[in-house]
């Protein structure tokens, strides 16, 4: 009986009423006697920090001769205000040895000395400090006040015995009990009450239940009220109603499943335990170059990376890779619905191929950095040695040669490594472009007037056409005009001597561009796709003997793609190489 939900609820209800009465009374009876305890200490505090009093007190009076006396008339004047009634409340005042000098009714005998009476006795009447601790656990109250009279020492001791506080907690206690006894007949009666309205819907609830869980899903249940029991009801209804549908869009997610592995880009193969293909998607014969069908086994595609009784033995999941022809696979191999008789292997194919070229690329970049920092050091370290042993011996203008070439590669390693950490900060993003509008034309023609000079050293014939009204640009100046430069640079390196360079600037629609064209060596069809990678040069003899780093046209592609342009190689009839700049004008947010 106890077991049903009916008498739980009944228990809860009455153990409840007793658990919140008790705290109730409990803290009530507590509060009075604590408030009846600070009363006291204030009402003693207030009393006996009045400096009228004190002053009546610690002043005796001309030809005294009882000053216990002369005391105890100062505070019958006082005594409505201390509640003084010589019954619950006394009046105790004692000499400086302890001797009780004035008692209510000569009750001397009565007077116990408590922890504040002998503080105030001891050490009270030395240092001035009253003795009025207080205690809840104590059966009274009571003050000890110390004051020093003239030539003598006497203690004011106020002793109450709570009867008060007592006899109102006593009946406190017994309209508690009272309150508890009414509470608890109440709470039992609306106990059985509340179970009921409770229980019947619940009862219902769980025959519903037992029909659903017999797939009888024809009988609804009817909804009592509109309160949780009746929403759980109406809910319960549509569940059962649901059911059904349930099932078939199970059926329907296993058919978006077989969607989704067949149009996945990773491939997806699985297999059975005994290691025959149970499922694959077209991602995966695509990777594999191969049909894979139903006979195919898990030792003909992956054998070799891990055996099957490793995949299924595995406590989480095995990784290997593999490679088909000029592509590498990255594979996830891990066991499925393990410990079970449908369970077996699943494989995941991701194609790693690009990350791969990447990864060459990165080691390629980094041995050509060693290679292009070394070749200087070990040019610098030969001329320096020979210049330290052949010191003194050797004819000036070879000194100067020697010392010439040593700048030189000093100074092409510092352009290497400064090219390096133009690069770096455009990788990590901490470059930002400085935008400015300033004329695009003007920007083409001072650098076609700083490099005509060096362009007259070799013989070269520079020329420059200028569209009319070329607009100003929103852009980084210094990083355009550096892009500037290192293309027509580039022209002037590698050109012949004698040769023909061409820049031509214009506008069309919402961009710039500028042409560099030249009639130089040129650069390889198959070398074109690579002439933008970092120390890609197609005559690295050439390239090092004339300055260059390898780095200045990928600097050049990093600031164009930062302003959302484009820079190109443009095809040409006959020798030579021609670059394009695109700029938008309104800036980089104009997008590509």
């Amino acid at each position: 009986m106890l077991r049903s939900l009916h008498m739980k609820l009944v228990m809860i209800m009455i153990l409840l009423i007793l658990s919140l009465m008790m705290v109730v009374g409990a803290f009530l009876i507590n509060s009075v006697t604590a408030f009846y305890l600070e009363d006291f200490y204030s009402q003693m505090a207030d009393v006996f920090g009045d400096p009228l009093l004190l002053h009546d007190l610690r002043t005796p009076s001309e030809e005294e001769e009882d000053g216990a006396a002369q005391l105890s008339l100062v505070l019958d004047a006082y005594a409505g205000e201390l509640g003084v009634d010589n019954r619950n409340r006394k009046l105790y005042i004692l000499d400086g040895s302890g001797l009780c000098r004035e008692s209510p009714g000569g009750e001397t005998a009565q007077l116990e000395y408590t922890e504040n009476l002998t503080f105030a006795l001891t050490t009270g009447l030395e240092t001035g400090e009253t003795g009025d601790k207080s205690n809840l656990a104590l059966d009274y109250m009571d003050v000890a006040i110390p004051i020093h009279r003239g030539e003598e020492d006497y203690v004011i001791y106020i002793l109450d015995n709570k009867s008060t506080s007592n006899d109102l907690t006593d009946q406190m206690l017994v309209l508690i009990i009272e309150a508890l006894i009414f509470g608890l007949v109440i709470s039992i009666l609306l106990s059985f009450l509340l179970s009921k309205t409770l229980v019947t819907p619940i009862q219902s609830l769980t025959e519903g239940a037992m029909r659903v869980a017999e797939r009888d899903f024809s009988k609804k249940i009817k909804v009592p009220s509109q309160d949780e029991i009746g929403v759980l009801t109406d809910t319960f209804n549509d569940m059962a109603g649901q059911l059904q549908d349930t099932l078939r869009q199970v059926e329907n997610e296993r058919n978006k499943l077989d969607t989704l592995f067949l149009h996945m880009t990773d491939g997806v193969v699985a297999f059975s335990r005994a290691g025959l293909v149970i499922h694959s998607n077209p991602a995966a014969n695509r990777m594999l170059r191969r049909a894979i069908r139903p006979e195919t086994t898990y030792e003909e595609l992956f054998g070799g990376v891990a055996s099957l009784e490793q995949v299924l033995d595995a406590p989480d999941h095995l990784e290997g890779e593999l490679q088909v022809r000029d592509s590498f696979l990255q594979l996830l191999m891990a066991p499925f619905d393990r410990g079970r008789a449908g369970g077996g292997a699943l494989a995941v194919l991701h194609d790693v191929t690009e990350q791969r070229k990447n990864e060459e690329m990165r080691r390629e970049f980094v041995a050509n950095v060693s290679h292009e920092l070394r070749t200087p050091l070990t040019n610098i370290r030969s001329y320096a040695e020979t210049l330290i042993d052949n010191a003194g011996e050797m004819p000036p203008n070879m000194e100067k040669k020697f010392l010439g070439v040593i700048l030189n590669e000093s100074d092409r390693m510092t352009h290497i490594v400064q090219d390096l950490l133009t690069l770096s900060r455009f990788d990590s993003e901490r470059d930002e472009l400085k935008l400015s509008r300033f004329p695009f034309g003007e920007a083409v023609r001072d650098i076609y007037n700083a490099v005509y000079m060096d362009a007259q050293k070799h013989n070269h014939t520079l020329t420059l056409d200028l569209e009319p009204d070329i607009p100003e640009i929103l852009a980084d100046r210094e990083r355009v005009l550096q892009v500037i430069m290192n293309i027509v640079s580039n022209s002037i390196k590698y050109t012949p001597d004698g040769g023909h360079i061409d820049i031509y600037a214009g506008c069309k629609r919402d961009r710039v561009w500028m042409i560099v064209d030249d009639d130089g060596i040129g650069i390889p069809e198959e070398d074109r796709p690579r002439i933008f990678e970092r120390f890609y040069r197609v005559d690295k003899a050439r390239s090092r003997q004339s300055g260059g780093t390898g780095l200045g046209l990928s600097i050049a592609k990093e600031i164009v793609e930062r302003h959302r342009g484009r820079i190109t190689l443009l095809d040409k009839k006959g020798p030579g190489l021609a670059i394009r700049l695109d700029l938008n004008i309104e800036g980089p947010g104009d997008g590509k």
